[in-house]
């Protein structure tokens, strides 16, 4: 059995039973029967789902709001927004998912010649807890459109996200296993990866999950889209509006409790304008009202789990112990649940796990450089590169660096780092590969087909 923490009470909500090998195998199989037919389903029928998918996330919004609150403690305001989010990606592949997949033609010596994007059959998706429903929907939405069946392999600590997403999709009217649930373990995980019928994998999560489940699925021949861990980048220029530049930096650090994969964890700033900035920085955060996700006064709810907030604050003594310098923070809250205090460390030198680890948590290194050169060299001195930002008034100077300097898979400008099904999203280095949302994320699990006709 496996147990289920309220991370605002660190009592137990429920338990529940992990799949044994043969009902996850029969779950399988029924998932490919499912996709035999599926896969020929007229695209006005898949788009007619996902809108209802759409609407039943719309119609029980509070409820699924409240559950992803308190499975991970994600405050109820935020999680509301999480839902709407999922919502609004079903309604944008339900329109535009058939012009993401049309036919290609291409001139060549036959009679006709195109390109026709396939559906590859079951996919495995090993979503993180995070965003409980976002991160399944921008992979599920996006990939029933294109014919493709879904299993989920859930986070343990949401398994009752898990249910309900299946359930979502159950009442939108998929056919029975479209969308199907496995309550596994890793070692179950690794055998679902193995079986023949499962096409291809996804996860989000961790740079050694992913490498695990990447050599797992190469071992099988079976392609993977990773989305992984991410530490980044803000550029406060000398040009930048300090007091917009602060406002975004705060809500993008503090974001799900600083548990997020493009959260702002390091803040790059100049010289001439890094005592306003920090200064300003140092007042929002210790402004923060930290307590119960319920309550819509609350600006800064727990982290998801208690070995998650030991594992941050471990990072946090070990840089100071290493030359990191505090300005707040830094302390475990005493009390019930997994709390942990907006923290700012500066001085953050190399050794420092402050400087190279990622920090999931509401943790913030701010360093001071004496120039531009300098800035993007600190910001792309990572193993990661998912997300990058630029605050400046000169436009075009912020546009220059995001897209040729920065190292990373979205690069933003006077704006919060985001995902938005309009944008490919995904990330360079140990951040992952593949790309998920707009149309690129559509076709990656499709067999772009080469078809050839000469009379």
């Amino acid at each position: 059995m496996q147990d289920v923490i309220d991370p605002a009470t660190g009592k137990t909500i429920r338990s529940f039973k992990e799949l044994g090998n043969k009902k996850a195998n029969k779950a399988i199989q029924l998932t490919h029967n499912t996709y035999q037919h599926w896969q020929h389903t007229p695209m006005e029928k898949r788009a007619h789902h996902l809108r209802e998918a759409a609407r039943v996330l719309e119609e029980g919004k509070e409820a699924y709001a409240m559950l992803i609150t308190r499975e991970m403690g994600k405050r109820l305001v935020e999680a509301r927004s999480e839902v709407e989010k999922c919502a609004w990606v079903c309604l944008y592949y339900a329109q535009n998912a058939e012009r993401f997949l049309q036919d290609e033609f291409v001139s060549t010596d036959a009679a006709k010649s195109y390109v026709s994007y396939r559906p590859l059959g079951p996919l495995l998706g090993i979503m993180p807890w995070n965003f409980p429903f976002w991160q399944v929907f921008r992979f599920a939405a996006p990939n029933l459109m294109a014919g493709n069946t879904i299993l989920l392999k859930h986070a343990p600590n949401v398994p009752g996200c898990a249910e309900a997403l299946e359930e979502i999709f159950k009442k939108a009217g998929y056919p029975d296993n479209a969308f199907t649930t496995l309550h596994i373990d890793v070692k179950k995980t690794k055998k679902v990866i193995q079986n023949p019928l499962v096409a291809a994998v996804t996860l989000t999560g961790s740079v050694g999950a992913g490498q695990a489940v990447a050599a797992q699925a190469g071992k099988v021949g079976k392609k993977t889209v990773l989305e992984l861990g991410g530490s980044d980048p803000y550029l406060i220029l000398e040009d930048a509006d300090i007091e917009h530049a602060v406002e975004v930096c705060t809500r993008s650090r503090l974001l799900n409790s600083g548990q997020s994969c493009i959260g702002a964890k390091r803040f790059i700033v100049m010289k001439e304008v890094y005592d306003n900035f920090l200064e300003a920085f140092r007042e929002r955060l210790q402004a923060v009202q930290m307590g119960d996700p319920i309550d819509e006064s609350t600006r800064l709810g727990p982290l998801a789990r208690q070995d998650l907030r030991e594992k941050l604050h471990k990072q946090v003594k070990d840089s100071l112990k290493k030359g990191a310098k505090k300005v707040i923070g830094g302390k475990m809250p005493k009390g019930k649940g997994f709390f942990y205090p907006p923290t700012i460390l500066t001085q953050v030198n190399k050794g420092c796990p402050a400087y190279h680890e990622e920090l999931f948590g509401p943790v913030a290194s701010v360093f001071k450089v004496k120039d531009e050169r300098e800035a993007v060299q600190i910001a792309n001195d990572t193993s990661y590169g998912l997300g990058a930002a630029v605050f400046t008034k000169d436009t075009d100077r912020g546009e220059k660096l995001a897209r040729e300097h920065l190292q990373a898979g979205a690069c933003f400008v006077n704006e919060m780092v985001k995902s938005d099904p309009r944008l490919p999203f995904g990330g360079i280095k140990d951040s992952g590969f593949g790309r998920e949302l707009s149309h690129y994320g559509l076709r990656e699990f499709t067999n772009p087909k080469a078809v050839y006709i000469k009379h």
